[in-house]
């Protein structure tokens, strides 16, 4: 065996072994990797640093960029409510329309942004209907991964598929040439869990990891969370008053924590907001004491029809613990004076001053260093309070501000990569000009574009493109193709495929999928010279399996969901080992018939 080899294919095993093992950080694993082959001679400086210009990497960045414009501007958000409020409560029906959903989206962005949508939607779901929030979550999740099989740039490995092929002289792939294998195993996915759903899914309530950081925070703090919703009528005697008059406070003990009117809601409405007729209030607080003022000033109920109840949801509101630094302006002074709602529009819901617990209406009550306010809002207005020096938030949220003026600017410039990517132009260059777009038009700066850029991922990429370039450089990714198809050789061209497919599967459930294309297309074109096929539907489906990820939550979407759903490693093994044998069987049956 040549030196070369011998070198390659040992910096080759000591790569899978770290990526395996997960103990050093997957892009610092593979920094050291092309390094290695630089310092051994395999490979000059200019093809070690080569992932770095390659065009997977430009399609990379450029989708991170373009998901991060279409999130920023509120459109995913609407999609995710629309197709909660079409599921219904049927267990089937919103395991069917989520999963659709989740994985058409992650055909076009990252799937585990696609993921991360939905999730706050499926637990709210979950608390609606009742329904096990496990029985939801890994359905969902298993969606996620099986859309990123939709296009050419849902997932790493079908990113990087064309990179490959280029280099080795072949042509590359459309943005579509995938969709029809995706679309496939996409409804056999959803079919799967329609079936043996009941049977192979768990359904147990999820304990206190699984509870979100709003749920915590109720707990331990014993907040009223009982939220409703109440329309001011006609005959009202509320009508003209302010909520101090009315003695939400003082009198029922109860907050108001947003006044809507047509579309419009307000959080938080200044103390000398006057009511009119037509107004939803939402209104926190014990059930007995907001029926004692509902009855008082003849509200109408209207919770049940969800009326802005979305708004009101932990995805865009909810509480926070803030404290008083030393060097605060509201030290000294009472919430009135400072007028907490008027410049933040948050509902402050309960004081610890002086070490004992507030409630009801403490709005002289003189604030003083140290104390603590838990205050209700929108996670928007939130993020200016955090921004104040007036206050440090103890409570760990995440928000964004949307620009929705921009929705249509933004989907735009998405289309607009699209349809030149179906124009034959290559995919890193249209996403680009995308992304690109996405800046002129202001959805995005270019600081913020940046910012949507996971380096982590880009030095993934860059790191490992080149021990692919060094297997076929020395020949190591020949050698080992001979010694795989001593073993199929002379069997039918379908082992072959079923070779590619479990290779391409298990690789996957020990390292990263875009590891496992890496290392596995330079000998899967091996494999293909020797049996005398077409190399570039053989590398497709290798690219393809390594999402046949379900097993072991060893890929990232599973990864993100496992603590949500309250998963164990057992469950995987129940409900994905069915889904493995699906998915392999399918897409040899698929590249067998694109191949004959």
């Amino acid at each position: 065996m040549d030196t070369d080899i011998i070198i390659v294919l040992t910096i080759l095993a000591a790569t899978v072994v770290l990526l395996i093992l997960d103990k050093i950080r997957i892009d610092v694993v593979a920094i050291s990797c092309m390094l290695a082959l630089g310092w051994t001679g395999i490979l000059s400086t200019q093809e070690m640093f080569s992932g770095f210009s390659s065009n997977a990497v430009i399609a990379m960045m450029s989708v991170m960029i373009l998901g991060k414009g279409i999130a920023r501007t509120g459109i995913m958000e609407g999609f995710s409510k629309w197709v909660i409020k079409k599921a219904g409560t049927r267990k089937k029906n919103l395991i069917g329309l989520l999963s659709l959903a989740t994985g058409f989206l992650s055909g076009l962005i990252q799937n585990i942004g696609a993921a991360a949508l939905f999730l706050p939607g499926i637990m709210q779901i979950s608390r609606r209907t009742k329904i096990p929030v496990s029985s939801l979550i890994m359905p969902v999740g298993f969606a996620a991964i099986l859309g990123g099989a939709l296009t050419m740039v849902g997932s790493g490995p079908l990113i990087l598929v064309n990179d490959i092929l280029k280099n080795e002289g072949h042509d590359a792939f459309n943005l579509f040439s995938v969709t029809p294998i995706g679309v496939v195993l996409l409804l056999a996915g959803i079919g799967y869990f329609h079936v043996f759903g009941k049977r192979v899914l768990p359904s147990k309530q999820v304990g206190e990891a699984g509870k979100s950081e709003q749920e915590k925070l109720i707990e331990k703090l014993n907040l009223p969370h009982n939220i409703k919703l109440l329309s001011v009528t006609e005959e009202s005697p509320l009508i003209g008053k302010t909520t101090e008059q009315a003695g939400l406070w003082g009198l029922y003990h109860i907050n108001l924590l947003g006044l809507g009117k047509g579309t419009e809601v307000i959080y938080a409405p200044w103390r000398e907001t006057k009511f009119e007729q037509g107004q939803t209030l939402a209104l926190l607080g014990s059930t007995e004491n907001i029926e004692r003022f509902s009855d008082a000033f003849k509200l109408k109920d209207i919770s049940s029809s969800r009326y802005f109840s979305d708004d009101f949801n932990p995805n865009v509101s909810g509480f926070v613990e803030i404290v008083i630094p030393p060097a605060s302006e509201l030290a000294g002074k009472c919430i009135r004076k400072y007028s907490l709602r008027k410049r933040y529009a948050v509902e402050p819901v309960m004081l610890f001053n002086k070490g004992e617990r507030v409630e009801g209406d403490f709005s002289d009550v003189e604030i003083r260093p140290g104390d603590t306010i838990i205050v209700y809002g929108k996670w928007d207005q939130i993020s200016d309070v955090k921004a104040s020096s007036d206050f440090v938030v103890l409570t760990h949220f995440e928000a964004e501000k949307k620009d929705e003026s921009k929705s249509w600017h933004a989907l735009a410039c998405f289309v607009f990569a699209i349809v030149l990517a179906m124009f034959g132009f290559s995919i890193s260059m249209a996403f680009l000009t995308g992304a690109i777009c996405m800046v002129f038009s202001r959805v995005l700066s270019i600081g913020q574009a940046y910012q949507a850029i996971e380096w982590k991922v880009v030095f993934l990429l860059a790191g490992l493109i080149p021990l692919g370039i060094a297997m076929q450089k020395t020949g190591a990714a020949m050698f080992l193709a001979e010694s795989i198809m001593k073993l199929v050789i002379d069997l039918h061209p379908v082992f072959v495929l079923i070779m590619v497919g479990l290779l391409s599967t298990i690789f996957s459930l020990f390292m990263s999928n875009v590891g496992a294309i890496v290392v596995l297309a330079p000998l899967v074109m091996g494999m293909a010279g020797i049996a005398g096929l077409d190399p570039r539907p053989l590398v497709l489906l290798a690219a393809v399996c390594t999402g046949n990820s379900f097993i072991l939550p060893t890929h990232q979407v599973n990864a993100f969901l496992m603590s949500s759903g309250g998963y164990r490693n057992a469950d995987y093994l129940k409900a994905g080992s069915g889904m493995t044998v699906v998915f392999l069987v399918l897409a040899v049956a698929l590249f067998y018939f694109m191949l004959f």
